[in-house]
Formats: structure tokens, C-alpha cells, sequence
């Protein structure tokens, strides 16, 4: 099978092209797994952080991808709860301990990381941790439900806001649009700000519902009850934390946070972003009940992603342009496996 592997180490600004084209064996399902046959596969900045070392692999290489959809293809023994020709879809959590904490568990496994995942004509999933998806979507709409959605709605669980309440996001790529659009379905009174530093993002959040969006230093008349932080960046931390009411709280939701402008954690100032009870709660991870609830809910609205397809040959320009270009909703391969 056709597949794309990462096999070192880079740093893309210096190589583009960190992704080897290669012909892998078709894997075989062991007990409690299926096998898929990869339809698409999302591009999530999580795998910028596998490219360059900060959530390194364990081992290399590796095929990456973790916002999976495809037809189910082949069970191994044990595998009751889904059948061939089902429509399923896989996300970052490959195999964890169960739970509602099973996204901290020592046990937590990710799909594209510690095991191949969906940048491949087919792959290998735990039967507990596959997900049907809704028929309200095609392959391409879905694929971002599955990571940039559930950890988006993760992080809005986490940001513990009321409706009629004021939230912010800082960034609006591939979660933010999405979890706009959830929080817009499950608090209709709720007003939404969005920091971005992209004219066109700023203008894809207000098209999408937003009560205000300006650029990422901008200061609105209000205070806001909570932010959810959905870039690589550390200005967008300073900047959201002093936008916060007393005792208001800011979400990280990222895997990793690059270091190209740590610095300005320097100028954090605890009197004028941190006091009065302000908090900051970082995503890990998510669970299999996140993904489930992502796509229900996101099945009633219907919610509709924003998506940006590419050939299944253009992975690393995908990426090259998830790194450097401007972001419009969320970036997808067509794998097209034959």
C-alpha cells in the first residue's frame, strides 16, 4: 500500500519536504482491531510538532495522521461492534484505559504517533476506538470532527462557560472555526470574540456568527468570561490572559507550544494578567466520549467545516502550507485508496 512516513527529525522551514512517499505491506488486524480503508485524512498542526521534535515519535519511522475516515475492511478475532463496510472514523486517542481520565492515562496511546495512523491507503484501529460517522457528513467534512472538533469540544467542557456569558478564541484555523460554531448551537446567547491575526480569518469568524473578531493585541470594551488558545504561539497567551475578567479562565488547546516567540513570557505581568483569580487550564489529549459528543452534537446543528482538500501526493505541501500559509477552516488529504 501507498503510504507517507515520517522518518527523521527536520525543521520545516529548512526542509519542505519531510514526508517519504513509500510502499508499506498491508497491515493485518490482531485481536479487537479492524482494518481500514482510508477515504481522508485531516492535517493537524499536531503533526508539525511529531515533523520537528516536540512530541517526538517513539519510533521512526512512522506513518503520521490522526483525523481518519474510511470504510471498515477487514476485523480481526473479537471485533463485534463494528462490520465490514462501515463507515467509521479514528482520531488522536488509538487506545487508552477507558474512562473519563483515560486522555491522562499512563496507557494512553496516539494514533499517528505511537502507532501508524492515516497519511496510508489503510490502517489499523481498536475496535473501542473507532467512531460511525453521521451520514449529515461527507468523508471530507468529517475528518476534522475527529481531532481539531473533539479537542476543540474538550477545551470548550474545560473553559466551564454559562450561556449568555462572553467566550474569546485566539487563533481560528482548523478547531476554532469549529468550535465557534458548537458553542454558537449550545449557548445561542453566548456573545464570541475571536483574536486572529489574518484579515480573512477575522472575517471568516464573523460570517460564522462571531459577536466581534480583531487582531491578536486588540483590546475589546469587555472583559471576557473565558478564551480558548488554539495557536502554536506564546504572544496569544499574554494577550488573552489580560482580556480576562476577575476570576475568568484561559484554555490552551494544544499539544505543544513552538518557542520561536517564548520571550514575550518575559513581559507576563502578574498584576495585570494573572491576578484577581484568573486561571489557565491546558487540553491533553481527549477521550473517546469527547469524540462521540463532538459528533452528535455536530450532527443536530448540522455543523458544516470549512475544508481545503489536497491530493494525497501533496502531503508536504499540506503541511508546508499549515506551517507558513494562511488558514482557512481545516486542511484534508484525499487518500482515494484503491
Amino acid at each position: 500500500m501507498k503510504a507517507q512516513q515520517i522518518s527523521r527529525i527536520v525543521n520545516l522551514q529548512e526542509d519542505h519536504s519531510p514526508l517519504d512517499s513509500v510502499d508499506l505491506p498491508l497491515p493485518e488486524p490482531q485481536s479487537e482491531q479492524i482494518r481500514i480503508r482510508v477515504s481522508v485524512c485531516g492535517v493537524c498542526h499536531t503533526e508539525l510538532d511529531e515533523i520537528e521534535g516536540r512530541t517526538e515519535p517513539p519510533r521512526l519511522p512512522v506513518v503520521p495522521g490522526h483525523e481518519v475516515v474510511g470504510m471498515v475492511d477487514k476485523l480481526g478475532d473479537g471485533v463485534t461492534r463494528v462490520g465490514p463496510g462501515d463507515r467509521v472514523g479514528v482520531g488522536w486517542i488509538h487506545r487508552s484505559s477507558g474512562g473519563d481520565s483515560e486522555n491522562v492515562s499512563e496507557r494512553f496511546v496516539a494514533t499517528g504517533r505511537d502507532v501508524d495512523g492515516g497519511y496510508a491507503e489503510y490502517m489499523i484501529a481498536h475496535q473501542d476506538y473507532v467512531f460511525p460517522i453521521p451520514d449529515v457528513f461527507s468523508d471530507a467534512e468529517a475528518a476534522p470532527l475527529l481531532c481539531a472538533g473533539g479537542v476543540g469540544y474538550r477545551a470548550l467542557k474545560l473553559a466551564g462557560v454559562k450561556n449568555g456569558q462572553r467566550l474569546g478564541f485566539t487563533g481560528f484555523g482548523g478547531s476554532a472555526h469549529i468550535v465557534l460554531q458548537l458553542a454558537k448551537f449550545l449557548y445561542p446567547s453566548m456573545e464570541i470574540y475571536v483574536f486572529a491575526r489574518d484579515p480573512e480569518q477575522q472575517k471568516h469568524a464573523m460570517e460564522l456568527g462571531a459577536t466581534w473578531a480583531g487582531p491578536t493585541e486588540a483590546k475589546p470594551e469587555c472583559a471576557l468570561d473565558a478564551i480558548i488558545d488554539t495557536t502554536p504561539a506564546w504572544n496569544p497567551v499574554i494577550c488573552a490572559l489580560e482580556n480576562l475578567r476577575p476570576g475568568g479562565r484561559l484554555v490552551i488547546n494544544a499539544i505543544r507550544k513552538e518557542d520561536s516567540d517564548i520571550d514575550v513570557l518575559l513581559d507576563l505581568d502578574y498584576d495585570r494578567h494573572l491576578w484577581l483569580e484568573k486561571e489557565i487550564k491546558t487540553v491533553a489529549n481527549v477521550t473517546a466520549e469527547d469524540i462521540r459528543q463532538c459528533l452528535e452534537i455536530a450532527s443536530r446543528i448540522p455543523l458544516k467545516p470549512s475544508v481545503q482538500k489536497y491530493d494525497f501526493a501533496d502531503a508536504n505541501q499540506a503541511l508546508y502550507d499549515l506551517k507558513n500559509g494562511k488558514v482557512k477552516g481545516a486542511k484534508v488529504l484525499m487518500v482515494k485508496s484503491g
